[in-house]
């Protein structure tokens, strides 16, 4: 049998597309066949560390005394749905014709994790090469293959992202089930997700302790230009002041002008682009990273999941084919001036250069035959890259100070010099001032007035602003040597967001076309209730530059992993309930009546009624011998009776002594210890 190299992608369109390149036209169940190669794909993530039972099957039922559960030796798991799959994979890598196999999984730290998890799990033994592309366009997928790094190159990535996923599985098996339990409620606690909700939940609290300040501020009309004096807190001051302004003439003191100059912005990374994307069109960070991914599986666009907002250095000869490019993707006129130099700086670049369109885009599609998402996504990429390679804009700032009544006042305008990147973006009008103010001159005051205002709250946070705190979570607090700050990555930022609204912690809110992230009661509730140590944002931003530091190895896999573990020790042996934070996790359950112990409330079960306070043991059993010898059953209506009124009247109950039956008033007894009935008939007591 001739020699074969298998190439594992990480989705079928990828596969089939690399297939095409490659030409590989024998289709086979699974894979692609021809050309010396075979091509086959994972269908995402095939398998992902096991569950907690999967190490010890009573781990299947939640209990505090089990934590904290840091397995040995980990274990990985199958996804059911995708076995067909694995073992196509598997018998391929096994082949003997196969003398290699290439990773051409996604560029990043999830496809280095996917493709690896398959590579051991099928115990396969073959040389490993990895294929590393910006692109999916047919030229740099070709030298791409020609430029095939070793496997190797990348085992510091690969460890990086196991320990991602290892870090992930150990907190969130063990804070998940430890506040679970200690509520009585299901709370999924995340590495990432917790501080995320912990920063919306901030932002709401800070709101909702905002009192607003009043403040006044006097205003001149000369000439129908406006002319403000400083905020006073006062009233009365502001009335002072505007009644000395009655009727006097102001006087020019000062014409100040300066030229000021606003460097084109850079390109798009990720993140920019998800937060430009949500101010500007509404999309989640989730909407426009599946628009991107498509774009980039069409061929459209680069790689999307980048940190990074410039080009590499040789990439420069390409930047006005371009440009061009970009132009008549928006229908705009190409730039005079082209400054491919300043969107190209390798040093900035790291795993992935910037987003930009490729060649590919000015003839392989028809951008009206786009879908609506897509083509949005695709114009603010092109507009990106217009605005990077322009001339800064400048303009001339003039400032007028005039005094009147013993009170400075100032106009500020612009006037625009040279348009530069701003060609390409929405402009706001600005205020031009009249280029015949002198000093000393003597203007006439046509209107006085008092304006009212008062301090305003932060804003909600909206997706745009919370992917800028997650991006700069830490900045200010870890060394400026840092290489990744923030929470997360730009990768998983969305997947965070979506995760947080799908488990109930927050909600989307809409107003006034803008769409808020709020946190709902439960989110507000864990955030209330866990420590600092899960819920920091400058911490949660430590670990992602220690899992950068994994990934150039400067740090051994087992010393990261090492200190979450210990985190997780330290969380299992220090936590306790929160005094009355069972308030806080309603079961939503209807209240059977209170307790007689606590004061919570009782709510109903298969086997009885039990206080929903974790820290109190009250419980009426359905299965008791009380009732069950005079043959009558503890139902909602007589537990509702007793805890109510503490008094239950039953008829017709049977006498074991007698054989016969009679009525009797039931009373309900508790010393916060044990539940006891006591019998009342005929004036007599029996218990």
């Amino acid at each position: 049998m001739p020699e074969q190299k298998l190439v594992v992608a990480e989705k079928p369109s990828v596969g089939m597309a690399l297939a095409k390149v490659l030409g590989c036209r024998g289709r086979r169940d699974g894979y692609m066949i021809g050309s010396g190669y075979i091509v086959s794909w994972c269908v995402g993530h095939l398998a992902g560390l096991a569950d907690a039972a999967a190490y010890d099957p009573s781990y299947a039922k939640w209990r505090w005394a089990d934590l904290p559960i840091i397995p040995e030796t980990w274990r990985f798991t199958l996804d059911k749905k995708k076995t067909d799959q694995f073992a196509v994979l598997q018998k391929l890598m096994r082949r003997e014709e196969v003398t290699e196999v290439i990773n051409a999984c996604d560029a990043g730290r999830e496809g280095e994790l996917i493709f690896r998890t398959v590579y051991h799990l099928a115990g396969c033994p073959k040389p490993m090469k990895r294929l590393w592309i910006s692109s999916m366009e047919d030229s740099a997928i070709r030298d791409g293959f020609d430029n095939l790094r070793p496997g190797s190159d990348y085992d510091g990535l690969y460890h990086a992202a196991l320990c991602r996923a290892k870090a992930d599985w150990l907190v969130g098996i063990n804070a998940t089930r430890l506040f679970s339990v200690m509520y009585r409620h299901t709370l999924n606690v995340g590495r990432v997700m917790s501080p995320t909700l912990a920063l919306i939940a901030q932002r709401e609290a800070e709101i909702a302790a905002f009192e607003p300040v009043p403040f006044y501020t006097v205003e001149l009309d000369c000439g129908g230009v406006t002319f403000s004096g400083e905020r006073v807190s006062d009233p009365a001051e502001a009335n002072a002041i505007a009644a000395a302004c009655q009727n006097v003439p102001a006087t020019v003191r000062a014409v100040e002008r300066k030229e000021k100059s606003e460097k084109a912005p850079a390109l798009y990374d990720l993140t920019t682009l998800q937060r430009e994307a949500n101010r500007t069109l509404g999309y989640t960070a989730q909407q426009t990273l599946t628009y991107l991914q498509a774009l980039y599986e069409k061929k459209i666009v680069t790689y999307p999941r980048t940190d990074s907002r410039y080009l590499t250095d040789d990439m420069e000869g390409n930047v006005p084919a371009l440009a061009f490019i970009a132009s008549v993707l928006c229908g705009e006129k190409e730039p005079e001036t082209v400054l491919a130099a300043q969107v190209c700086d390798s040093g900035k670049v790291s795993d992935h250069h910037a987003i930009v369109p490729t060649k590919t885009a000015a003839t392989g599609i028809n951008i009206s035959d786009l879908p609506t998402g897509e083509r949005n996504i695709l114009l603010l990429v092109a507009q990106s890259l217009l605005r990077a390679v322009c001339p800064a804009y400048r303009c001339a700032e003039t400032a007028v100070t005039v005094d009147c009544g013993g009170t400075s006042f100032t106009a500020k305008g612009k006037t625009v010099l040279d348009l530069g990147w701003r060609a390409y973006a929405e402009n706001k009008a600005d205020t031009v001032l009249p280029d015949n103010f002198t000093e000393g001159a003597v203007l006439a005051v046509d209107a006085v007035r008092v304006k009212t205002g008062q301090t305003a709250p932060k804003k909600s946070y909206t997706e745009d602003t919370i992917l800028q705190s997650m991006e700069t979570a830490g900045v200010e607090d870890l060394p400026e040597d840092v290489e990744r700050k923030g929470i997360g990555t730009p990768a998983t930022r969305a997947a965070i967001l979506e995760k947080l609204v799908k488990s109930g912690f927050v909600e989307r809110r809409k107003a006034k076309k803008i769409t808020s992230l709020i946190p709902t009661q439960e989110g507000s509730s864990l955030i209330t209730v866990l420590p600092e140590m899960l819920q920091s944002p400058l911490l949660t931003a430590e670990w992602e530059n220690r899992l950068k530091q994994v990934e150039r190895g400067e740090l051994a896999p087992e010393d990261f992993m090492e200190a979450i573990a210990a985190m997780v020790r330290e969380l299992a042996a220090t936590c306790a309930p929160v005094p009355g934070g069972e308030v806080l996790f309603p079961s939503g359950k209807e209240s059977v009546g209170p307790c007689p112990r606590c004061g919570g409330n009782v709510t109903e079960n298969k086997k009885g009624f039990f206080c929903e306070n974790p820290s109190c043991r009250f419980a009426l059993w359905k299965d008791n011998r009380f009732f069950a010898a005079k043959r009558k059953d503890l139902d909602k209506a007589a537990a509702a009776a007793l805890l109510n009124e503490g008094k239950l009247h039953l008829t017709g109950c049977w006498s074991e002594k007698t054989h016969k039956t009679y009525d009797a008033m039931v009373y309900l007894e508790d010393d916060g210890e044990k539940t006891n009935y006591r019998l009342e008939f005929d004036g007599k007591a029996n218990g």
